[in-house]
């Protein structure tokens, strides 16, 4: 009987002298080198000191190859273990996790549903082909580009703010439920149609290189950078979209452009027209601030001008004028091999690098 109930007296200590097994030596001396992990500073991580520990693991660029040993990290709130070589990682146990950073891995899959906390997941650049965040309801950002994912459903992240997905496989996305969407960029997927009507909160989207035709941007009132290059698009409204200081759409097939609804005084700095080969008069109502901030044009059919109506486009092809040639600066010049600015009666200008 006393040998009994010395066992059972002995049973809760037990637990606290069993070591954690970590078969991966880089990750081992991460652990153990960590103080405030390896609280008895010895050469071994105990399942107490594991189950107790709960900040921050940050082991990134370690060569570390397996993860064995996390699943007993419980308290863990945030791991960066990015840049290494991980194939997998199991973090059911890791339930009060709120931030993940696993990119540039080998991860070939994922599972996050026991991790209903997360607030961030980072995974680009790895091996998925899918990723479940159907559980994750907490997410506010997910970047999982340069993957192989040819399907996500987000309808349940209601408060993603942040979605960077590009360099994928996908054909679609529904962003319907994601009202508080800040930033997209979907760029280099397979996307034919994008619906962000309900994303008015939008201020940034990128989705350069895919399939669209159509871009419906009316909802969209605090964008204010948008890239949409190499895609099949013929028309672009930017009539509700006043707050835009970087605008891309070379490479579509565009026959006209309105920009007379921007203001000259965001300074819009960025901008790329060109390789639209059926676009020839870009419309805007303050030609000297245009002047500065247009960037890329193709000057041998492209021009601006305050009225691109047909007869003012056959009359600009016919019958213009030169009245003077500046810099950059405004200031007239005739110097060549820099980017100058040709201004006729007809009130076009034209954005020309003459090379001598």
């Amino acid at each position: 009987m006393k040998k009994l109930l010395l066992i059972l007296l002995c049973l809760p200590f037990i637990g606290f002298g069993q070591n954690v097994y970590i078969p991966d030596a880089n990750f081992k001396a991460y652990l153990v080198g960590n103080s405030l992990i390896n609280t008895n500073g010895d050469s071994e991580i105990q399942i107490s000191e594991a189950n107790a520990f709960n900040g921050n693991i940050s082991c990134s660029w370690s060569n570390i190859a397996d993860l064995s040993g996390i699943e007993h990290f419980i308290s863990v709130t945030k791991i960066n273990c990015g840049a290494n070589q991980l194939t997998s990682v199991d973090l059911s146990n890791n339930t009060n996790l709120t931030q993940i950073w696993f990119g540039n891995n080998q991860l070939t899959g994922l599972d996050v549903s026991n991790n209903i906390f997360l607030t961030e997941i980072s995974v680009e650049n790895n091996q998925l082909s899918s990723l479940d965040v159907t559980n994750n309801t907490s997410l506010q950002t997910l970047s999982c580009s340069q993957n192989q994912i040819t399907s996500l459903d987000v309808s349940n992240n209601i408060l993603l703010n942040y979605l960077y997905v590009w360099n994928n496989m996908l054909l679609s996305i529904d962003l319907s439920n994601n009202i508080n969407l800040i930033s997209l960029n979907c760029d280099s997927n397979q996307i034919s149609s994008l619906n962000i009507a309900n994303n008015i909160l939008l201020n940034f989207l990128q989705c350069n290189y895919n399939q669209l035709i159509i871009l419906d941007l009316s909802s969209n009132t605090n964008l204010e950078v948008l890239g949409c290059s190499y895609n099949q698009l013929v028309s672009i409204n930017l009539s509700q979209n006043h707050l835009i200081v970087a605008l891309f759409c070379n490479n579509n097939q565009l026959t006209s452009l309105n920009l007379s609804q921007l203001s000259c005084s965001l300074q819009i700095n960025e901008s790329n027209f060109s390789e639209n080969p059926n676009l020839n008069c870009i419309e805007v109502t303050d030609l000297s601030c245009w002047n500065m901030f247009i960037n890329y044009l193709d000057t041998t059919y492209q021009y601006y001008s305050s009225n691109c109506t047909p007869s003012a486009m056959q009359e600009h092809s016919t019958n213009k004028k030169l009245l003077k040639i500046t810099d950059l600066l405004g200031r007239e010049t005739k110097q060549t091999n820099q980017p100058l600015f040709y201004i006729y009666d007809n009130g076009t200008v034209e954005k020309r690098i003459v090379i001598e």
